[in-house]
């Protein structure tokens, strides 16, 4: 006898950020759907990610609040010439927060521990054997076609640091630049998660992707001495390498005649300066309960994707200026003077969501790289 194919309302492919997110949002806002999420390894993995205050909608927040393990009234920011404190609330959360969550949110049976071999609009083939049929498939699997993009790239190791005695930090430093440029911009981020444990990323706007971990584990170390911090134990790391776009074709990154939906970064939704993506998906997890009725799910998605992608325009013409008109040990001298601007503008920058005034005061002046190579740049490259 040939058992009858599962099948279900929504399979999510990918439990990562954005997928995890849309799952959530899926179980909160229409219990009445059967909704499958697809993951062959830990949800969430092992990842923090952080968010300003202003870059989530006040009407999105009850998506992630529950997520969040670490919070803070401000951060601070170093650069060689110019030190600030800016007074904007600041949060984390971590993979195990949105593996914790997606657990209890979804009736047992509904997370699937496999890899997807083949994904299609209406059914999800699995590596071990077996396939689920679906009404609506989304695909969540991370960075899709690549080759579509021109691409700088943001890379980092960060580890979590037990510092016997305490790290004497109050709240996170989003860029300490104070340190050698090596490889591009090179910054090193803080979070203190408690007294005595810090989240330490060192992290490079760099032209190539190639991340030698253990290079950077002995710079985190060479940081923490130059702190003066007695550095007993490492808790956890994390690593990564992120697209800083620069520019691209949409329609070759997602082909209009893919039928198959996504989100999250194989969508391209994440800020094109900052590589993040926490923003981008929780506004499409919070909006996709009321996006899953109806016909033709895929082009409601890619409309979407479509829609924030030409947003992103200035921001891939200011990665053209980063890395194609700024000499990379100079890059510093473009953040140092960002964070000299308005902190209103610069949350809005950070959201995606900068204003025609943001974007001339952002350009206005005199430029931190020559503005003949920024030209040259520009007019080689479509950033459309």
């Amino acid at each position: 006898m040939t058992r009858a194919t599962p099948s279900c309302d929504i399979a999510i492919v990918g439990g990562g950020l954005a997928g995890g997110l849309a799952a959530l949002a899926l179980a909160a806002k229409r219990p009445d759907l059967d909704v499958r999420l697809i993951e062959p390894e830990a949800i969430g993995g092992n990842h923090i990610w952080s968010f300003f205050d202003g870059d989530i909608a006040e009407k999105d927040r009850w998506l992630v609040a529950p997520l969040v393990r670490h919070y803070w009234h401000g951060y601070d920011v170093h650069f060689p010439h110019h030190r600030r404190t800016l007074r904007m609330g600041y949060k984390s959360i971590t993979g195990e927060a949105l593996a914790e969550a997606v657990a209890a949110a979804l009736p047992k049976g509904r997370i699937v521990a496999d890899r997807a071999k083949h994904v299609a609009p209406d059914h999800v083939l699995f590596s071990r054997g077996g396939r689920l049929d679906a009404k609506h498939v989304i695909d969540a699997r991370g960075a899709g076609n690549l080759n579509a993009l021109t691409c700088g790239w943001q890379k980092f190791v960060g580890q979590a640091l037990t510092v016997k005695g305490g790290h004497g930090l109050a709240h996170p430093v989003v860029m300490d630049a104070r340190v050698a440029q090596l490889d591009g911009y090179r910054f090193i981020y803080l979070l203190p998660f408690d007294e005595e444990t810090v989240f330490v990323e060192d992290t490079y706007y760099s032209d190539s992707p190639d991340l030698d971990a253990e290079l950077i584990r002995e710079r985190i170390g060479a940081y923490a001495a130059w702190r003066g911090w007695d550095v007993t134990g490492v808790t956890r790391e994390e690593t990564g390498v992120l697209p800083v776009v620069i520019a691209g074709e949409f329609d070759r990154f997602w082909p209009e005649g893919d039928r198959v939906g996504r989100i999250g970064t194989r969508a391209g939704a994440f800020h094109a300066t900052t590589g993040y993506s926490l923003p981008d998906a929780v506004r499409t997890a919070a909006a996709l309960p009321g996006l899953v009725d109806g016909a033709d799910l895929p082009a409601k998605l890619r409309d979407r994707a479509a829609r924030a992608w030409r947003r992103q325009r200035f921001y891939r013409l200011l990665d053209t200026m980063l890395f194609r008109a700024a000499e990379p040990a100079q890059r510093v001298r473009i953040f140092e003077r960002f964070y000299r601007l308005s902190p209103r503008l610069i949350s809005r920058f950070y959201a995606g969501q900068s204003t025609r005034g943001d974007k001339l005061r952002v350009l206005s002046g005199k430029p931190p790289v020559p503005i003949g190579r920024a030209l040259s740049a520009v007019r080689k490259l479509d950033w459309k």
